[in-house]
């Protein structure tokens, strides 16, 4: 019985998972802190490629 828990403890299958979820929700929250900055980046390289003006990027598409 000891040496199963031992064993159980030491088990790192799962450890790359939990270090995937991790970076993934780091990488959502900055995402979201920095998400009125980011749509401004990409409506201005749109604009620089299409050569208008692209509001409708700029505008959060959930407040609409």
């Amino acid at each position: 019985m000891m040496w199963s828990m031992i064993r159980y403890w030491k088990d790192e299958s799962g450890l790359g998972t939990v270090e995937m979820v991790l970076i993934l929700a780091v990488l959502v929250g900055i995402a979201l802190i920095f998400r009125e900055y980011i749509f401004g980046f990409v409506a201005d390289i749109l604009a620089n490629i299409m050569g208008g003006d692209v509001d409708a990027i700029r505008n959060n598409p959930v407040q609409q």
